[in-house]
């Protein structure tokens, strides 16, 4: 099953997302008379396992819904593109990200893939009001630094229970649902481009150049976790202007997600909406040869298997 936020003639809604329809859980609900437990809530973990109070009343409703005649169905429903999605996650408190999860992404930036007991997950963040973009919006390329914008598609992983010294074998079981994130990258950010080196700035620079408005889309739905038996098994595909940029699977992840979730909460309380963004394939922009940025009319498509495809244009920053 797969949820989406959606804004409809001014009223954000959690609604169930099938084969690109909108279906309104409290319409369905209403004319098949299931019970929601929390009909006016906006918080799409009111609505997915492990604890939410509507999950087992959408569940029911999505399974009915699907034994509906076609007419029915399209009665019931109308087309995505006709509705206006929100990142499905409204205010998460964390957005953490990881680079260098892939090795044939590392392998292609010049450096050498790890074996995974030989090295650790590198973290950073996004900060989520001002990052995070919607399906369907633009992506802005900054004025302050215009030409090397880039794109990476990403799995994301939205915690759905407290989490804290959980182990591996257990971790999947804090996890709500899987998302489709482009984790937007300036690969050429400079702050003061006449200031004196000093020895970390490279770092920063890098970090800097990953929190410009808009450069984490997500969307356009999330596939529930119980419906999604193994996240290692997943294709991931960005196109630009309908050319395939980025061709990978989750399988090809240095660290998976129960390996990721299980480390982060070692030292990091994961709480109910945080989102974990796990890092992407090779075929990002900047290693290819000539390298390739993303320009004002570009369209980018990030598409998860299972999961959906996450739509943004590119614009310039007025």
């Amino acid at each position: 099953m797969r949820l989406c936020r959606y804004q409809h003639n001014g009223t954000v809604e959690i609604a169930i997302f099938e084969n690109d329809r909108i279906i309104s859980i409290n319409r369905v609900a209403g004319e098949l008379n299931i019970r929601i437990p929390t009909p006016d809530s906006l918080n799409i973990l009111d609505y997915l396992a492990p604890h939410g109070g509507s999950a087992k009343a959408v569940q029911q409703v999505h399974d009915r819904f699907l034994k509906l005649s076609a007419a029915e169905q399209r009665r019931l429903s109308r087309p995505a593109k006709e509705a206006r999605l929100r990142v499905p996650v409204a205010d998460p408190k964390k957005v953490i990200l990881l680079a260098g999860n892939y090795g044939a992404h590392i392998v292609e930036g010049g450096g050498v893939a790890p074996e995974r007991a030989e090295t650790f997950p590198y973290f950073f963040w996004k900060p989520p009001t001002t990052t995070l973009a919607d399906p369907g919006s633009p992506i802005r390329i900054p004025r302050v630094s215009p030409d090397h914008v880039d794109w990476e598609i990403e799995l994301g992983v939205i915690i759905g229970r407290t989490a804290r010294h959980v182990s591996e074998k257990e971790a999947l079981g804090y996890v709500a649902g899987y998302t489709v994130c482009n984790d937007v990258s300036d690969r050429r950010f400079r702050i003061n481009p006449k200031r004196k080196p000093r020895d970390k700035d490279s770092f920063f620079d890098w970090q800097h150049g990953k929190w410009h408005d808009t450069f984490l889309p997500m969307g356009p739905c999330v596939r529930d976790a119980g419906s999604l038996a193994d996240p290692q098994k997943l294709r991931l595909v960005l196109k630009v202007n309908g050319k395939v940029m980025q061709d990978g699977n989750t399988g090809q992840m240095i660290f998976p997600v129960a390996s990721i979730v299980s480390i982060l909460s070692s030292f990091v309380t994961l709480e109910p909406g945080d989102i974990i963004v796990t890092g992407t394939p090779a075929g990002v922009g900047h290693a290819r040869k000539p390298p390739i940025y993303l320009r004002p009319k570009d369209e980018v498509e990030a598409e998860i298997e299972g999961i959906g495809v996450l739509r943004n244009p590119v614009v310039a920053e007025k």
